[in-house]
């Protein structure tokens, strides 16, 4: 057992069932990605090699998420210590305050090269092969090249929101930017239906050759030149310096205890440290039950006031001072906490020294765990799709503060507050496993309500991930989905929210989990809101 999480009580009603395993388990939003991360695994690959086949794979069955051009984080826990791998990408050095403004604008638009940073993905994979790997890069890609030259039946939620990016980007046909995004991804002219099997040929014959020149080609060889002289040609401003000088970082997670449990997350520029400061204000409430309203009252407010902190000083670490540790500290903690009273409030950051996906869970059989999660932030993303690449390129730019003096404030050549974020949970110095919710700025909010639904409530993974959710929008604002208790939803209007009913589960988040047990076996879950599945051996 997992003293505090009971994979084997039902407390609430839940739409699936546990999977449990014991020699590997691989958890994702697709079935076929999922799959492709155990075929690797049956090979003699490790947790990592499956986590990299896996996110191929998910570039092709789930490009309506990711791509290519996405960036990625990853969590490793691999021969007794955590590993943290930060895979986003930088502004290009020729994005400026006063372009945008030469050019008409006074924000980032979200089609186009403007919002474009440098897709840190394929390099984050390759070295995440390299170094914590046991096959190679050009083994765990291979699943995800046949996938993509042999095509992929489409699932319901995948062709669902397709059809959602085809109305949107149909409103920038002529924009000669985005013309292979349709030559690409509606090569019929429409979105495709559920079941019918897409091919990408452009995708497969990149991702050979990412997995040829070990992530290389991708930054400075054969695609670096495609990418920028497209770039060039349809007026871009990424060029082969952005590309030929992207590494990405290995960091130290972050960490602090919810409940005798610890809660890891990557540090910033990614918005991780906006769960833990949830997390680490309500660690100090009584827990209430989970449909108690002054409960979710608490939950709501403490979300609040992390975002106000994490939208104030969350940057790009190399180019701004992060308080992290100050954030973290018990006695500011505490006097976020005074904060919260019984009625809602409108958030604003303190002063700590006073006082938009697709996720992989794996695991494999020898006690090494991943982590990861990946994005081209708003759906396919910018919208620009390098001819004869299938490269979709991320619009990670809209991360950034127009504000002027803001720690997060757009500059050239500078990582954004980045929305992506994996989650680990340990006790002691013993592992329990990966967990995360995609979902732009709802991650670290589903983060809260799994994470309190398990280890405040009873609930197991696969429970906490089927219960109602709510979202904090912004001021008074919160949304609940459909199936939300409408009494607990009346109690919270009382307490001064504004709570209204939304019907697009996508802004809910979905999200998955593998856990070891005390038994030393692999139990999963995955969300009803996707097309997921748990795949085990």
């Amino acid at each position: 057992m997992i003293k505090g999480i009971d994979p084997h009580r039902y407390r609430y009603p839940s739409r699936r069932s546990l999977v449990y395993g014991s020699r590997g388990m691989v958890a994702t939003s697709h079935p076929q990605a999922a799959q492709a991360g155990l075929d690797v695994l049956k090979k003699g690959g490790n947790a990592v090699d499956a986590a990299v086949a896996t996110a191929a794979a998910l570039t092709v069955v789930e490009p309506t998420s990711n791509g290519l051009g996405s960036d990625c984080f990853a969590i490793v826990w691999k021969d007794g210590r955590m590993y943290g791998m930060n895979g986003s990408g930088p502004s290009p050095k020729l994005l400026t305050n006063d372009l945008l403004k030469r050019s008409g604008l006074d924000r980032l638009p979200q089609m186009g090269w403007f919002p474009v940073c440098v897709p840190g993905a394929v390099g984050a994979w390759a070295a995440l092969a390299r170094r914590l790997g046991r096959l190679g890069l050009s083994e765990s890609l291979a699943p995800a090249v046949d996938l993509a030259r042999s095509g992929v039946a489409v699932p319901p939620v995948v062709a669902h929101n397709w059809d959602l990016a085809s109305v949107k980007y149909d409103k920038q046909a002529d924009n000669p930017e985005l013309a292979s995004w349709f030559d690409t991804f509606l090569p019929d002219g429409r979105s495709p239906k559920p079941g019918q099997i897409v091919k990408l040929h452009n995708h497969a014959r990149t991702l050979e050759a990412i997995a040829n020149s070990d992530g290389e080609s991708f930054y400075r060889g054969e695609i670096a030149d495609r990418i920028a002289g497209f770039s060039k040609k349809t007026g871009g401003l990424l060029d082969l310096p952005d590309l030929g000088d992207y590494r990405p970082k290995w960091v130290e997670p972050i960490s602090v205890n919810y409940r005798d449990t610890t809660v890891w997350e990557l540090p910033p520029n990614g918005q991780g440290l906006v769960a833990l400061l949830a997390l680490g204000i309500l660690d100090g409430m009584e827990a209430g039950e989970w449909d108690d309203p002054l409960a979710v009252h608490r939950r709501i407010e403490a979300i609040k006031l992390a975002f106000a902190d994490g939208q104030r000083y969350i940057c790009d670490p190399d180019r701004g001072d992060i308080p992290v540790e100050e954030l973290l500290s018990p006695d500011y903690l505490t006097s976020r906490r005074d904060l919260i009273g019984d009625r809602a409030i409108r958030p604003e950051a303190g002063d700590p020294h006073s006082g938009g996906t697709v996720y992989v869970a794996v695991a494999d059989g020898n006690g090494t765990m991943v982590s990861l999660i990946q994005s081209n932030y708003t759906g396919f993303g910018s919208g620009v799709v390098v001819p004869g690449t299938g490269i979709a390129l991320n619009n990670r730019g809209l991360g950034f503060s127009m504000e002027p003096g803001h720690p997060n404030e757009l500059a050239p050549g500078k990582r954004p507050y980045h929305t992506i974020i994996p989650g680990f949970l340990s006790r002691g110095d013993e592992p329990i496993g990966p967990f995360g919710v995609m979902g732009a700025y709802m991650q670290p909010q589903g983060h809260l309500q799994v994470l309190t639904g398990m280890l405040d409530h009873g609930m197991n993974p696969q429970e906490a991930l089927d219960a109602p959710r709510w979202q904090w929008t912004g001021g008074l604002d919160v949304t609940v989905e459909p199936s939300f208790p409408s009494d607990l939803a009346q109690a919270l209007e009382r307490l001064a929210h504004r709570v209204s009913i939304s019907l697009n589960s996508d802004s809910f988040g979905r999200g998955q989990m593998v856990f070891r047990t005390s038994d030393g076996s692999l139990v999963g879950a995955t969300e009803p809101r996707a097309d997921g599945t748990v795949a085990t051996w």
